[in-house]
């Protein structure tokens, strides 16, 4: 149990902004075993943002509501994803071979590509997730399990990746470096269960919630297989940006599932 509070910490640590014990460090051995962890964050990030939601929308409108809500899941990870996401614009946007495509996702500025892609990015999940909280709005406690749900799904969307492609980079310069060695059993598992308990919980009200697992995973097969074509594998930055257009994906998914199903 011990051992396990350890990673747990560890993908805590690399993951988000919340403060950790102190004994806890980047260890390789622990952050490759983190990524069974990897979704239950996305429980964590997800409950905070919805508390900023629900709060806020005692007194303030639905809009201003998701965008503090919004805020509130970038403070939490630092960014972390979306920074990725940008990386992954401005690397795939202006680089034409593998080796160009790394160099520019490793640079540390953000570039036109990046810049574009992060205001389509929230102006998307600002308005996406504003019409879907509607849906549930009479129900706070599936406005809850929507929050949790999407954090978590596209969580797994995106660390599922690395136990199905290898990693792009020969050096360690990458975020994804330490989690992308091995894995076993464990961390797959891991994944799948708290990636998919949120949305099991919220189908067991709204049962054809389940449908958004094919738009999810489809978004996430074709993610993964551009980034095989273009730089043999992924990196930390690709699995950022998957985690984020899988999370768009979810949103929208729930959208057309409600008018069209």
């Amino acid at each position: 149990m011990k051992k396990e509070l350890h990673i747990f910490f560890t993908c805590l640590m690399f993951y988000t902004r919340i403060p950790c014990p102190k004994n806890i460090s980047h260890d390789p051995e622990y952050l490759n075993k983190a990524t069974r962890y990897f979704p239950l964050i996305g429980w964590i990030v997800g409950s905070i943002s919805f508390v900023a939601f629900y709060v806020s929308s005692l007194f303030l409108s639905t809009e201003t509501a998701v965008i503090l809500a919004i805020i509130a899941s970038i403070l939490t990870t630092g960014a972390f994803h979306e920074d990725g996401f940008a990386d992954v614009c401005d690397g795939f946007g202006g680089g034409w071979t593998k080796e160009k495509i790394l160099m520019i996702m490793k640079d540390s500025a953000i570039g036109a590509y990046g810049a574009i892609g992060l205001v389509l990015l929230f102006l998307l999940k600002f308005k996406l997730l504003s019409e879907s909280v509607l849906l549930f709005s009479s129900e706070k406690y599936l406005v809850f399990l929507l929050f949790i749900s999407a954090h978590s799904l596209s969580r797994l969307a995106a660390i599922s990746i690395i136990f199905t492609h290898q990693y792009s980079r020969d050096d360690a310069s990458s975020k994804s470096k330490p989690i992308a060695k091995n894995h076993s059993w464990t961390e797959v598992l891991g994944s799948f269960f708290f990636g998919l308990i949120p949305l099991l919980a919220l189908s067991y009200f709204q049962y054809k919630i389940l449908l958004v697992l094919i738009p999810v995973f489809l978004t996430r097969y074709f993610l993964a297989r551009y980034f095989q074509k273009w730089i043999d594998g992924y990196t930390g930055d690709c699995l950022g940006a998957t985690q984020q257009v899988c999370e768009v994906v979810y949103y929208l998914s729930i959208l057309f599932i409600w008018k069209f199903i």
